[in-house]
């Protein structure tokens, strides 16, 4: 018996994508490992998080880290360590409105759902731009004395009419405002470990441990600038200050610095590749089936170099009833639905969280629930 068997909790094969909903990724072995070690001594969770963070900071080529307990945690924690520039006296009282910046600066095309997050570090969000288009202006206008930071969402999933970053950058810098980059689902590519901050100069950038990286869920980072990084630290545990409750236990923190190490150390080119060909071999396997049509895309729905495959059924009931068949499947194989207007018209199946064995699971159980969506 297995821990989920024994609850009556069924397995499910990922063939979406990094959801949290779906329990973010896998852990490898490296991963396992070190949190197990981890898990087996006592240890002084300061010193555990200034030498995780030198480490990580090492690994990115950063100047600072620090792990979270989640990249929602990270942001958080960014944003209070700014408001407070790491003394507890600044923010007395929570928000502290009056007591501190209390603004975060972002542009209407980075609105998304998570963006909520940000009001649990007791901050406002003043807009800029519109969906259509973005003036510097409008950046420069929208600084004051209550700013503490402009929130920039990366993402080439975005519409493309936020100001670029590096001249987010420039004006930020020139009234003295920090940055930092919502990268949480930014990996692949590698490079955006460091490309965000060393090379386009934000100050800090937001990861997700527990997707692309395998870590574990419950794990997230922040990396850039050391003394918006400290301030960061101070706010969060063991201190007991504001962000006590975003707590990291020293098993995510091991298991999320064992993470970040194996992935700088993979063969991106090779694992791409063998994305491509599980989207290609489903592709050739699936085309022919009638009333669908199939297409591969190079990214996949967070904007990242990860392939997958378009599946469209234009009959939105029975794209439906595939979606339906796919839930109820023995195993059921999660996909991401293509859910418009309230209707159903496809899905998307991708390769990059599937174990041994699986796409071929993934591919007959679709092809099954296509042919009995058409009866």
């Amino acid at each position: 018996m297995s821990f989920y068997s024994d609850l009556g909790v069924k397995p499910v094969i990922n063939a979406a994508t990094t959801f949290t909903a779906l329990g973010g990724s896998l852990m490898p072995d490296e991963v396992l490992e070190a949190m197990r070690d981890a898990a087996g001594s006592f240890i002084d969770m300061h010193q555990l998080h200034l030498a995780a963070g030198k480490r990580v900071a090492e690994l990115t080529r950063n100047e600072a880290a620090y792990v979270t307990s989640g990249c929602a945690a990270a942001l958080i924690l960014a944003l209070l360590g700014i408001r407070t520039k790491g003394d507890p006296g600044i923010l007395r009282d929570f928000p502290g409105r009056d007591q501190a910046p209390s603004e975060v600066i972002m542009h209407a095309a980075h609105r998304i759902p998570y963006d909520a997050t940000i009001a649990l570090a007791g901050v406002t969000i003043r807009q800029i731009g519109n969906i259509q288009q973005t003036f510097d202006w409008e950046l420069e206008a929208a600084i004051s004395e209550r700013t503490a930071a402009v929130l920039y969402v990366a993402g080439s999933h975005l519409p493309q009419v936020a100001l670029p970053l590096p001249e987010v950058v420039r004006i930020a810098r020139s009234r003295g405002i920090p940055v930092i980059v919502d990268g949480a689902a930014q990996l692949p590519p590698v490079e955006n470990l460091w490309h965000f901050t060393r090379d386009l100069g934000a100050d800090i950038a937001v990861f997700s441990g527990g997707k692309a990286l395998r870590g574990p869920q419950a794990s997230g980072f922040m990396v850039g600038n050391a003394a918006i990084i400290e301030a960061a630290r101070q706010n969060g545990a063991p201190f007991q200050r504001w962000a006590r409750a975003m707590k990291a236990g020293k098993e995510e923190i091991a298991g999320l610095v064992a993470a970040v190490d194996r992935f700088i150390s993979l063969d991106h080119a090779a694992l791409h590749q063998q994305w491509l060909d599980t989207v290609d071999s489903w592709r050739t396997g699936l085309t022919g089936l009638d009333g669908i049509t199939l297409q591969t895309e190079q990214l996949n729905e967070a904007g990242q170099p990860v392939p997958r495959l378009y599946v469209g059924i234009p009959d939105n009931a029975r794209a439906a009833q595939v979606l339906n068949s796919l839930e109820g499947a023995s195993p059921r194989v999660a996909v991401h639905p293509d859910l418009r207007n309230g209707s159903a018209h496809g899905l998307w199946i991708g390769p990059d969280l599937l174990k041994d064995g699986e796409a071929r699971t993934v591919e007959e159980t679709l092809r099954a629930a296509v042919l009995s969506s058409g009866t």
